[in-house]
Protein backbone atom coordinates (compact mmCIF):
# COMPACT_ATOMS: atom_id res chain seq x y z
CA UNK A 1 0.00 0.00 0.00
CA UNK A 2 1.64 3.49 -1.09
CA UNK A 3 2.26 6.33 1.49
CA UNK A 4 -0.52 9.25 1.27
CA UNK A 5 0.73 12.35 2.22
CA UNK A 6 -2.21 14.69 0.84
CA UNK A 7 -4.15 15.09 4.00
CA UNK A 8 -7.19 16.12 1.94
CA UNK A 9 -7.21 12.46 0.81
CA UNK A 10 -7.41 10.69 4.40
CA UNK A 11 -9.57 8.47 5.31
CA UNK A 12 -10.92 6.44 8.37
CA UNK A 13 -10.30 2.33 7.99
CA UNK A 14 -13.29 1.19 9.50
CA UNK A 15 -14.83 -1.96 9.59
CA UNK A 16 -17.00 -2.95 7.23
CA UNK A 17 -20.47 -2.47 8.86
CA UNK A 18 -19.81 1.10 9.29
CA UNK A 19 -21.70 0.97 5.89
CA UNK A 20 -24.65 -1.33 6.33
CA UNK A 21 -24.94 -4.79 5.17
CA UNK A 22 -28.12 -6.06 4.31
CA UNK A 23 -29.38 -9.72 3.40
CA UNK A 24 -31.25 -9.36 0.44
CA UNK A 25 -33.06 -12.87 0.15
CA UNK A 26 -36.26 -11.98 1.65
CA UNK A 27 -37.02 -9.26 -1.01
CA UNK A 28 -35.61 -11.05 -4.14
CA UNK A 29 -37.44 -14.51 -2.97
CA UNK A 30 -40.63 -12.77 -1.83
CA UNK A 31 -40.90 -14.17 1.15
CA UNK A 32 -40.39 -10.58 3.76
CA UNK A 33 -39.73 -7.68 1.31
CA UNK A 34 -40.84 -5.26 4.18
CA UNK A 35 -38.20 -6.45 6.65
CA UNK A 36 -35.55 -5.81 3.51
CA UNK A 37 -37.01 -2.54 2.66
CA UNK A 38 -36.80 -1.75 6.68
CA UNK A 39 -33.14 -2.03 6.31
CA UNK A 40 -32.76 -0.25 2.75
CA UNK A 41 -34.76 2.67 3.91
CA UNK A 42 -32.93 3.32 7.29
CA UNK A 43 -29.36 2.95 5.33
CA UNK A 44 -30.47 5.13 2.79
CA UNK A 45 -31.50 7.88 5.39
CA UNK A 46 -28.71 7.61 7.36
CA UNK A 47 -26.24 6.87 5.01
CA UNK A 48 -26.68 6.34 1.65
CA UNK A 49 -24.61 3.36 0.76
CA UNK A 50 -25.27 0.11 1.68
CA UNK A 51 -23.77 -3.77 0.68
CA UNK A 52 -26.09 -6.38 -0.40
CA UNK A 53 -25.64 -9.88 -0.03
CA UNK A 54 -27.30 -12.85 -0.86
CA UNK A 55 -28.57 -11.35 -3.92
CA UNK A 56 -29.14 -14.02 -6.34
CA UNK A 57 -26.80 -12.97 -9.33
CA UNK A 58 -24.85 -16.04 -10.26
CA UNK A 59 -20.93 -15.69 -9.20
CA UNK A 60 -19.82 -17.03 -12.41
CA UNK A 61 -21.43 -14.22 -14.14
CA UNK A 62 -19.30 -11.37 -12.32
CA UNK A 63 -16.39 -13.41 -12.65
CA UNK A 64 -16.49 -12.90 -16.77
CA UNK A 65 -17.11 -9.85 -16.74
CA UNK A 66 -14.17 -9.03 -14.60
CA UNK A 67 -12.07 -11.32 -17.35
CA UNK A 68 -13.84 -9.48 -20.27
CA UNK A 69 -13.19 -6.14 -18.76
CA UNK A 70 -9.38 -6.92 -18.16
CA UNK A 71 -8.90 -8.60 -21.97
CA UNK A 72 -10.35 -5.29 -23.12
CA UNK A 73 -8.33 -3.09 -21.12
CA UNK A 74 -5.08 -4.65 -22.38
CA UNK A 75 -6.03 -3.72 -25.32
CA UNK A 76 -3.39 -1.38 -27.51
CA UNK A 77 -4.79 2.19 -26.98
CA UNK A 78 -5.09 2.76 -30.62
CA UNK A 79 -7.46 -0.63 -30.66
CA UNK A 80 -9.35 0.76 -28.12
CA UNK A 81 -9.56 4.32 -28.97
CA UNK A 82 -11.13 3.42 -32.05
CA UNK A 83 -14.49 2.53 -30.18
CA UNK A 84 -13.97 6.31 -28.96
CA UNK A 85 -17.34 7.40 -27.01
CA UNK A 86 -16.96 10.63 -28.68
CA UNK A 87 -17.96 8.60 -32.20
CA UNK A 88 -21.33 7.70 -30.52
CA UNK A 89 -22.77 10.96 -30.47
CA UNK A 90 -25.50 11.73 -27.74
CA UNK A 91 -25.55 8.00 -27.34
CA UNK A 92 -22.56 8.15 -24.69
CA UNK A 93 -21.53 4.61 -25.72
CA UNK A 94 -17.83 3.21 -25.87
CA UNK A 95 -14.56 3.79 -24.53
CA UNK A 96 -13.58 7.18 -22.11
CA UNK A 97 -9.96 7.33 -22.31
CA UNK A 98 -7.75 8.61 -19.45
CA UNK A 99 -8.83 12.32 -18.45
CA UNK A 100 -11.16 11.98 -20.79
CA UNK A 101 -13.87 12.33 -18.29
CA UNK A 102 -13.41 14.31 -14.95
CA UNK A 103 -16.40 14.60 -12.35
CA UNK A 104 -15.20 16.89 -10.17
CA UNK A 105 -13.18 19.05 -12.80
CA UNK A 106 -12.59 22.05 -10.47
CA UNK A 107 -10.24 20.09 -8.31
CA UNK A 108 -9.37 16.80 -9.76
CA UNK A 109 -8.32 14.23 -12.82
CA UNK A 110 -9.52 11.35 -12.94
CA UNK A 111 -6.85 9.22 -13.22
CA UNK A 112 -9.06 6.43 -15.19
CA UNK A 113 -10.41 4.37 -18.46
CA UNK A 114 -13.99 3.50 -19.03
CA UNK A 115 -16.03 1.39 -20.84
CA UNK A 116 -19.59 2.35 -21.23
CA UNK A 117 -22.66 0.32 -23.07
CA UNK A 118 -26.46 -0.26 -22.49
CA UNK A 119 -29.32 -1.77 -24.22
CA UNK A 120 -28.95 -1.73 -28.16
CA UNK A 121 -31.28 0.66 -30.32
CA UNK A 122 -31.02 1.68 -33.44
CA UNK A 123 -32.23 5.44 -33.22
CA UNK A 124 -29.59 7.84 -31.60
CA UNK A 125 -30.57 10.12 -28.93
CA UNK A 126 -29.12 10.94 -25.38
CA UNK A 127 -28.26 8.05 -23.49
CA UNK A 128 -30.21 5.52 -26.03
CA UNK A 129 -28.81 3.69 -29.46
CA UNK A 130 -26.05 1.78 -30.97
CA UNK A 131 -22.87 0.04 -28.68
CA UNK A 132 -19.70 0.06 -30.10
CA UNK A 133 -18.24 -3.39 -28.79
CA UNK A 134 -14.61 -4.48 -29.72
CA UNK A 135 -14.07 -7.36 -32.28
CA UNK A 136 -10.82 -8.25 -30.92
CA UNK A 137 -12.90 -9.73 -27.87
CA UNK A 138 -15.18 -12.23 -29.14
CA UNK A 139 -17.16 -12.93 -25.73
CA UNK A 140 -17.14 -9.45 -24.75
CA UNK A 141 -20.30 -8.52 -26.11
CA UNK A 142 -22.25 -11.44 -24.80
CA UNK A 143 -20.85 -11.05 -21.51
CA UNK A 144 -21.70 -7.49 -21.25
CA UNK A 145 -25.32 -8.47 -22.47
CA UNK A 146 -25.82 -10.67 -19.63
CA UNK A 147 -24.14 -8.92 -16.72
CA UNK A 148 -26.53 -5.79 -17.84
CA UNK A 149 -29.72 -8.17 -17.54
CA UNK A 150 -28.61 -9.11 -14.45
CA UNK A 151 -28.05 -6.04 -12.96
CA UNK A 152 -31.70 -4.64 -14.18
CA UNK A 153 -33.79 -7.53 -12.71
CA UNK A 154 -31.74 -6.60 -9.29
CA UNK A 155 -31.98 -2.76 -9.46
CA UNK A 156 -35.89 -3.31 -10.35
CA UNK A 157 -36.16 -5.44 -7.00
CA UNK A 158 -34.18 -2.83 -4.84
CA UNK A 159 -36.19 0.35 -6.37
CA UNK A 160 -39.16 -1.37 -5.30
CA UNK A 161 -37.77 -1.89 -1.82
CA UNK A 162 -37.09 1.27 -1.71
CA UNK A 163 -40.52 2.49 -2.57
CA UNK A 164 -41.77 0.39 0.46
CA UNK A 165 -39.65 2.16 2.93
CA UNK A 166 -41.46 5.53 1.72
CA UNK A 167 -44.79 3.93 2.21
CA UNK A 168 -46.02 3.78 -0.89
CA UNK A 169 -46.65 0.52 -3.26
CA UNK A 170 -43.76 -1.69 -4.14
CA UNK A 171 -44.79 -0.90 -7.96
CA UNK A 172 -45.12 2.77 -7.53
CA UNK A 173 -41.27 3.69 -9.27
CA UNK A 174 -42.16 1.39 -12.49
CA UNK A 175 -44.67 3.99 -13.47
CA UNK A 176 -41.43 6.14 -14.21
CA UNK A 177 -39.04 3.32 -14.97
CA UNK A 178 -41.19 1.87 -18.67
CA UNK A 179 -37.67 2.29 -20.51
CA UNK A 180 -35.22 4.22 -17.99
CA UNK A 181 -31.92 5.45 -18.83
CA UNK A 182 -29.56 2.60 -18.00
CA UNK A 183 -25.55 2.57 -18.03
CA UNK A 184 -23.42 -0.21 -17.65
CA UNK A 185 -19.54 0.88 -17.01
CA UNK A 186 -16.71 -0.72 -16.38
CA UNK A 187 -13.79 0.99 -15.10
CA UNK A 188 -9.72 0.52 -15.28
CA UNK A 189 -7.60 2.68 -12.38
CA UNK A 190 -3.71 2.34 -13.82
CA UNK A 191 -1.70 1.74 -10.59
CA UNK A 192 -0.01 5.32 -9.57
CA UNK A 193 2.82 3.84 -7.92
CA UNK A 194 6.07 5.72 -8.06
CA UNK A 195 3.07 8.78 -8.35
CA UNK A 196 2.62 11.21 -4.99
CA UNK A 197 -0.68 11.13 -4.86
CA UNK A 198 -2.38 14.25 -4.75
CA UNK A 199 -6.11 15.11 -4.67
CA UNK A 200 -5.23 16.98 -7.86
CA UNK A 201 -5.09 13.16 -9.36
CA UNK A 202 -6.77 10.60 -8.21
CA UNK A 203 -9.12 7.65 -9.61
CA UNK A 204 -12.26 9.60 -9.24
CA UNK A 205 -12.97 12.85 -7.75
CA UNK A 206 -15.93 13.21 -5.04
CA UNK A 207 -19.14 13.34 -6.68
CA UNK A 208 -22.60 12.26 -5.96
CA UNK A 209 -24.39 9.74 -8.73
CA UNK A 210 -26.28 11.60 -11.00
CA UNK A 211 -29.01 9.12 -11.46
CA UNK A 212 -31.42 6.75 -9.73
CA UNK A 213 -29.54 3.64 -8.07
CA UNK A 214 -25.87 2.50 -8.50
CA UNK A 215 -24.88 -1.38 -7.78
CA UNK A 216 -21.28 -1.64 -7.57
CA UNK A 217 -18.85 -3.99 -8.19
CA UNK A 218 -15.25 -4.18 -6.76
CA UNK A 219 -12.51 -6.31 -7.17
CA UNK A 220 -10.53 -6.92 -3.76
CA UNK A 221 -7.95 -4.28 -4.29
CA UNK A 222 -10.51 -1.39 -2.49
CA UNK A 223 -10.09 2.10 -3.02
CA UNK A 224 -13.48 3.47 -2.93
CA UNK A 225 -14.57 6.18 -0.20
CA UNK A 226 -17.83 7.40 1.39
CA UNK A 227 -18.12 10.63 2.84
CA UNK A 228 -20.65 10.63 6.43
CA UNK A 229 -22.63 12.84 7.16
CA UNK A 230 -19.79 14.58 9.47
CA UNK A 231 -17.71 15.32 6.65
CA UNK A 232 -15.13 12.34 7.27
CA UNK A 233 -13.95 9.70 4.40
CA UNK A 234 -14.78 6.35 5.28
CA UNK A 235 -13.26 3.44 3.33
CA UNK A 236 -15.99 1.28 2.02
CA UNK A 237 -13.80 -2.07 2.05
CA UNK A 238 -14.28 -4.91 -0.51
CA UNK A 239 -16.81 -7.43 0.92
CA UNK A 240 -16.87 -10.74 -0.80
CA UNK A 241 -19.53 -11.62 -2.56
CA UNK A 242 -21.75 -8.65 -2.20
CA UNK A 243 -22.49 -5.61 -4.19
CA UNK A 244 -22.36 -2.08 -2.23
CA UNK A 245 -25.44 0.19 -3.60
CA UNK A 246 -26.14 3.96 -2.95
CA UNK A 247 -28.88 6.33 -4.10
CA UNK A 248 -28.49 9.53 -6.25
CA UNK A 249 -29.57 12.62 -6.72
CA UNK A 250 -32.84 11.52 -8.52
CA UNK A 251 -33.63 9.76 -5.05
CA UNK A 252 -32.52 13.00 -2.66
CA UNK A 253 -35.35 14.88 -4.98
CA UNK A 254 -38.35 12.37 -4.76
CA UNK A 255 -37.72 12.04 -0.70
CA UNK A 256 -37.33 15.71 -0.28
CA UNK A 257 -34.33 14.91 1.22
CA UNK A 258 -35.34 12.27 3.50
CA UNK A 259 -32.75 10.10 1.72
CA UNK A 260 -29.85 12.18 0.73
CA UNK A 261 -27.48 11.11 -2.29
CA UNK A 262 -23.86 10.61 -0.97
CA UNK A 263 -20.35 12.20 -1.79
CA UNK A 264 -18.01 9.97 -2.89
CA UNK A 265 -14.63 9.28 -4.75
CA UNK A 266 -12.17 6.77 -5.61
CA UNK A 267 -8.03 6.63 -4.97
CA UNK A 268 -6.41 3.72 -5.96
CA UNK A 269 -2.91 3.98 -3.56
CA UNK A 270 -2.73 0.19 -3.92
CA UNK A 271 0.57 -0.15 -6.11
CA UNK A 272 -1.43 -2.53 -8.60
CA UNK A 273 -4.41 -2.16 -11.17
CA UNK A 274 -7.82 -1.88 -9.64
CA UNK A 275 -10.86 -2.67 -11.80
CA UNK A 276 -14.58 -1.85 -10.67
CA UNK A 277 -17.94 -2.56 -12.42
CA UNK A 278 -20.74 0.01 -12.06
CA UNK A 279 -24.72 -0.15 -13.36
CA UNK A 280 -26.56 2.77 -13.08
CA UNK A 281 -30.44 2.74 -13.50
CA UNK A 282 -32.52 6.11 -13.62
CA UNK A 283 -35.73 6.98 -14.72
CA UNK A 284 -37.49 7.18 -18.22
CA UNK A 285 -35.92 10.19 -20.03
CA UNK A 286 -38.86 12.63 -19.89
CA UNK A 287 -39.93 11.18 -16.58
CA UNK A 288 -40.83 13.94 -14.17
CA UNK A 289 -39.41 14.12 -11.05
CA UNK A 290 -41.04 15.63 -8.04
CA UNK A 291 -41.32 14.56 -4.63
CA UNK A 292 -43.30 11.63 -3.40
CA UNK A 293 -46.51 12.50 -1.37
CA UNK A 294 -45.40 10.53 1.60
CA UNK A 295 -42.22 12.45 1.66
CA UNK A 296 -44.27 15.96 1.66
CA UNK A 297 -45.44 17.80 4.83
CA UNK A 298 -47.16 20.96 6.06
CA UNK A 299 -43.77 20.92 8.54
CA UNK A 300 -41.47 19.69 5.42
CA UNK A 301 -42.94 21.34 2.09
CA UNK A 302 -41.75 20.25 -1.39
CA UNK A 303 -37.66 21.70 -1.77
CA UNK A 304 -36.93 21.23 -5.18
CA UNK A 305 -38.94 22.58 -8.60
CA UNK A 306 -39.52 19.60 -10.77
CA UNK A 307 -37.60 18.64 -13.70
CA UNK A 308 -36.59 15.44 -15.93
CA UNK A 309 -34.52 12.97 -15.62
CA UNK A 310 -32.96 13.46 -18.65
CA UNK A 311 -32.66 16.33 -18.91
CA UNK A 312 -30.89 16.86 -15.38
CA UNK A 313 -28.74 13.74 -16.35
CA UNK A 314 -27.65 15.31 -19.65
CA UNK A 315 -26.62 18.41 -17.62
CA UNK A 316 -24.06 16.58 -15.46
CA UNK A 317 -22.95 14.87 -18.63
CA UNK A 318 -21.64 18.06 -20.04
CA UNK A 319 -19.79 19.62 -16.50
CA UNK A 320 -17.95 16.48 -17.12
CA UNK A 321 -17.20 15.79 -20.62
CA UNK A 322 -14.78 18.11 -22.61
CA UNK A 323 -16.04 16.82 -26.20
CA UNK A 324 -20.03 17.72 -25.05
CA UNK A 325 -18.86 21.07 -23.67
CA UNK A 326 -17.20 22.11 -27.53
CA UNK A 327 -20.70 21.01 -28.65
CA UNK A 328 -22.61 23.35 -26.35
CA UNK A 329 -20.30 25.93 -27.36
CA UNK A 330 -20.12 25.07 -31.02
Amino acid sequence: MQEIKDIRLASKQLAFDEIPLIDVSPLIEGTDPQSVADQIGKACEMVGFFYIKNHGVDQQLVEEIYAQAKKFFALPFEAKNQLNVVNSGETLRGYIPMYAENVDPTNTRDFKECFDFGVHEDQVSPFFGPNQMPTEVPAFAQACNDYHAAMLSLARKLISAIALSLGVPADYVEKLQRKPITIQRLLHYPSQAGHDIRQEEIGIGAHTDYGFLTILSQDEVGGLQVRNRAGEWISATPVKDTFIVNIGDLVQTLTNDRYVSTMHRVINNSLVERYSIPFFIDLDFDAMVEAVPTCVTEESPAKYASYTCGQHKYKRFVASYSHLQDQETA
